[in-house]
This record gives structure tokens, sequence and C-alpha cells, in this order.
């Protein structure tokens, strides 16, 4: 990476951010395209985070990505916020607008479909309903991008039926059926569904393991597990032994990057195996 007088600049703030795996992916797409820009990690702290947004604009950056604990937060402390964001309650994207306003979005609705699309393009909205397993911030993406999707009928599994109920009314759409159920339904939830997706940090290196007995899930159902390390977890080694057809969570990841890197630096980007491939490579240390 070459720094100019006129490089384009954006980043990501988080706290930590020395995990986050988007300087790789932004600067990968960087060297593909030639664009002249940078792709800074940002580690700012939850009491920080204003003054770090207002200086986005002052110090010449395009914008940035928020990861955790900023994505909430930050709502109340950009200038606009777009109807997508405000209903999934989190932003993930800044852009500085020419006149130094920051505009907010959130990317990871995007993500998710674009990836669905892509590594299950056999299932359809009309599939079948959806089993959505938690009810956290992901979660709520992952309902958005199905709902908006065409999805008839949504299944919520989570431990805590409050929070669920909250992400139902929340989210609540005039042509999807949302319904709560608790974790002992799960089996029965599953029967006649046509996807499945992990949107807990269950099975994630660090946490528990997510064990689910997938007998009463269609065959025809994809499986998707949002948790990208590791990449292969045990509910989709189980989804696989089965005949599902089982999707990683690193698309979503790589897909959700696109907008924001389109946005700062004004070039078209695609997610492709050579980036895939240089992503694992980086996954691989995570082990």
């Amino acid at each position: 990476m070459k720094i100019t007088g006129t490089t384009c600049l954006a980043g990501i703030m988080g706290w930590p951010v020395s995990h986050s795996r988007s300087p790789v992916l932004h600067g990968f797409w960087l060297e593909e395209t030639g664009v002249d820009g940078a792709y800074l990690p940002l580690p700012v702290r939850p009491d920080d985070i204003e003054q770090a947004l207002r200086a986005l604009p002052v110090l010449g950056f395009r914008g940035c990505n928020l990861t955790v604990p900023h994505k909430q937060e930050a709502l109340a402390l950009v200038d606009r916020v777009d109807p997508l964001a405000r209903r999934i309650g989190a932003i993930n994207t800044i852009v500085v607008a020419p006149d130094g306003s920051l505009e907010a979005t959130n990317t990871d609705a995007f993500g998710f479909r674009e990836h669905l699309r892509e590594a299950a393009p056999q299932w359809k909205p009309g599939s079948g309903p959806a089993v959505i397993l938690g009810a956290g911030g992901a979660a709520r993406a992952v309902i958005v991008a199905l709902s908006d999707a065409g999805a008839a009928e949504i299944r919520i599994v989570n431990r805590t039926l409050k929070r669920a109920e909250a992400v139902a009314g929340d989210l609540a759409a005039p042509r999807t059926k949302i319904t709560i159920h608790s974790w002992e339904e799960v089996s029965a939830v599953q029967r006649q569904a046509g996807l499945l997706v992990n949107a807990t940090s269950r099975g994630m290196v660090g946490e528990p393991p997510l064990i689910l007995d997938l007998s009463s899930l269609p065959l025809s159902a994809p499986v998707v597990d949002i948790v990208y390390v590791p990449l292969e977890t045990e509910l989709l080694a189980a989804a696989r032994r089965r005949g599902h057809p089982a999707v990683d969570g690193l698309g979503m990841l790589l897909h959700q990057g696109r907008p924001g890197f389109e946005a700062w630096f004004g070039a078209s980007v695609q997610v492709t195996d050579r980036l895939r491939t240089a992503m694992l490579a980086t996954l691989a240390s995570a082990r």
C-alpha cells in the first residue's frame, strides 16, 4: 500500500479492532482495482466514538465501517440514517457526504442476501418457512433480508422469548408472518421449513458448540451458519452429512463490504474465488 497526497482514506472503528478481517478484505480490493486508497483499522474506545466520527471529514476520510461495540450507539451520532438501517437498529457503514455530514446504512442484510443467492441458488422465498436461531443484531439483519426477499413466514427460535418478541415487533411486515419459539421447540419448528439460519455466536471459536438435531428438517432446506471462524462449524458438518445444502458465514462478510468500498473508492468490486482464498488464509491463523 502506497500513501500519496491524494490517497482516499477509509477504515473500521471498533474496540477492539485488531481481530477485524475488513482491512484484509478492502486491501485486496484496493490492490485488485489499482485505486489510490487505504483502509485502516481504527481502535476507538466507546467513550470516544462521537469525537472519532466527527473527525472523519476533518481528517479527509471518505467514511468508515463500524464494528462492536459501536454499531448501535452510533445511530444517534450521525446526520442521516437510511430506512434499512433504522429497521435493523444498527449501522455498519458511514459515508462522508460532500458537505461533511455523515450518512449511515447497514450492509449486513445485503451481504446475507447476496451470499445466499450465490451459495444456495435453489432457495426461493416460497420454499417454506425460514427458521432463524437467535434474536441479536445479526438475526435482525437476516430477518430483514428474508422479509424483503419475500419470505412469507419466519420462525425465530431464541432462549430468551422476551428478546425475540421485541425483534418480531420491531420487524413486523405486512407480507411476512413472524412467530416466536423457545429453544425446546426447535425440532418441531424445523418441520416443513425451507431454510435454517444460525444467527447466534454458538459454534464460533471460544463459544460453546451448536449441537442441533436436524432430523426433522427437510433435506431440501439449506442450512446457513453466519459464523466463519471456524469456517466449517459442527452445524454445517452435520448438515452436509445429512445432504443439506450448507452455506458458511464467510460470504456474508465479503459481500457486506462491497457497498462501502464502492461508495468510498468509486470502483465496483465482486466476491471471487481468489478473494475467498485470500481471506481463508487469514482465517487459518485464527483457529
